[in-house]
């Protein structure tokens, strides 16, 4: 983590207010986090065509503040739970980011290497040396349990959205459909990494109270 103030840099981004692209100066910071959750720097900076403030936030995971910052206000979006893998946070964030900026068909890109980073971070790899293809990956995602049938076709359109914006094909992708699949590939990581955690919990959580209702009942009076 670096000491270094960051008051008076400047930063390229597609201005929240305006939207669009600019040098964005930082007018004052603070620093937190540290115990219970990564260490962040609040940034509070203003766009260098409209002058409207914002605030921004970069994250520290060992290697120093990520030089990339993630807007917090004005949020046109809900943030990813900490839960999601910093990585698929990461490239998420990108694909919003791109779609922010109109780029709609680099959006669908940054979609689908999420969905690939995401395959790869519940262990859906080949051989050493000879990855599997995205599809066979959802398949075997699906044949593991790890996502339904329905989820197994939410990615497969993903995919197929991605292969469009990867490959040179003469149709762009639209902006209905990038948006699309950035809420589609959300609830994917969501389902994943947060939702199934909380039903294990909870499903734990019960599983100890009736086992102590159950104890209580039997032992003697």
């Amino acid at each position: 983590m670096s000491d270094a103030s960051r008051v008076g840099t400047t930063f390229p981004l597609v201005c929240p207010h305006c939207e669009k692209p600019t040098l964005a100066k930082v007018t004052s910071e603070a620093r937190g986090g540290g115990e219970h959750e990564p260490p962040y720097l609040l940034e509070l900076a203003e766009c260098g065509n409209c002058f409207d403030p914002f605030l921004m936030m970069e994250e520290d995971y060992g290697q120093g503040w990520d030089g990339d910052p993630l807007a917090v206000w004005p949020r046109q979006q809900r943030p990813l739970s900490l839960n999601v893998p910093a990585a698929m946070r990461r490239e998420h964030e990108e694909a919003r980011q791109c779609f922010s900026a109109k780029a709609y068909t680099a959006t669908a890109v940054m979609v689908r290497r999420t969905l690939e980073g995401v395959c790869l971070d519940q262990g859906m790899s080949g051989a050493v040396g000879r990855p599997k293809p995205l599809f066979k990956m959802l398949e075997q995602m699906r044949d593991e349990g790890k996502i339904d049938g329905q989820l197994f076709e939410w990615a497969q359109e993903l995919r197929v959205l991605g292969n469009q914006g990867a490959h040179f094909t003469g149709t762009s992708v639209s902006r209905e459909d990038a948006a699309d699949g950035l809420a589609l590939a959300e609830a994917l990581l969501d389902y994943l990494y947060v939702f199934s955690a909380q039903f294990e919990a909870f499903k734990a959580r019960r599983a100890e109270a009736k086992a102590k209702a159950k104890e209580g009942e039997s032992s003697p009076a």
